[in-house]
């Protein structure tokens, strides 16, 4: 049987790793409980998502720059995480990460793990102190589906070749334009739209859903 390369694209925050990066940070700058509530209200597609993210970084505003080196240190993998692009990589398939987090803290984790291809959002940071705003387009539902689009040129795959796997409705447009979604403990109305689903928290089970073990 001849070699079909597949393009693994993966949310970050609560599907790749384990926490909501955003909410490190707001704990830190004493708004945990308003980001919290915001960003439950977005995953559940209630808000429109730039929105929703532009409201939540601006209560980061006069956070110090180093807290960002302090929390790439609290970041954890999901369960299977780093067997998955280990896997992937060694059969020959590509890896994309694609977030609504931010660059800033999840460069090193991409760098480990020689990720060649991944979009999040970029913090606007002036004089070693965040300003409450993002530098750059927004990267919210439609652009997860552009870059899947993107990334599947890129490294050669066709798109139906490709998977995308999340949680929130941020993950909806990717999924809907790969051809085959994994709904990650998920919400409701992603599980819904989903071809399959992943309700444990753990990674392991991708390579025998998608077929490639």
């Amino acid at each position: 049987m001849s070699f079909v390369k597949r393009l693994v694209q993966l949310d970050v925050d609560s599907t790749f790793i384990q926490q909501e990066a955003i909410e490190l940070l707001a704990a830190r700058a004493g708004v945990l409980q308003e980001v919290s509530a915001i960003t439950e209200s977005a995953m559940r597609g209630e808000l429109d998502f730039e929105e929703s993210l532009r409201s939540r970084v601006s209560l980061l505003r006069g956070l110090p720059e180093n807290v960002i080196a302090q929390i790439q240190e609290e970041i954890t993998l999901t369960d299977g995480a780093q067997d998955l692009v280990n896997s992937l990589h060694a059969q020959g398939h590509s890896v994309a990460l694609v977030s609504g987090g931010f660059i800033d803290i999840i460069a090193p984790m991409i760098h480990v793990l020689s990720i060649k291809y991944y979009k999040a959002n970029k913090l606007e940071i002036i004089d070693g102190v965040l300003t409450g705003g993002l530098v750059g387009p927004v990267i919210d539902r439609s652009a997860k589906a552009a870059a899947l689009h993107e990334f599947a040129v890129a490294s050669e795959v066709k798109i139906e070749n490709t998977v995308a796997i999340g949680d929130g409705a941020n993950d909806l447009d990717m999924m809907a334009a790969a051809g085959l979604s994994i709904a990650f403990n998920a919400k409701p109305v992603v599980v819904e739209a989903a071809d399959l689903s992943i309700n444990e928290p753990s990674l392991k089970s991708v390579i025998d859903l998608i077929g490639l073990r």
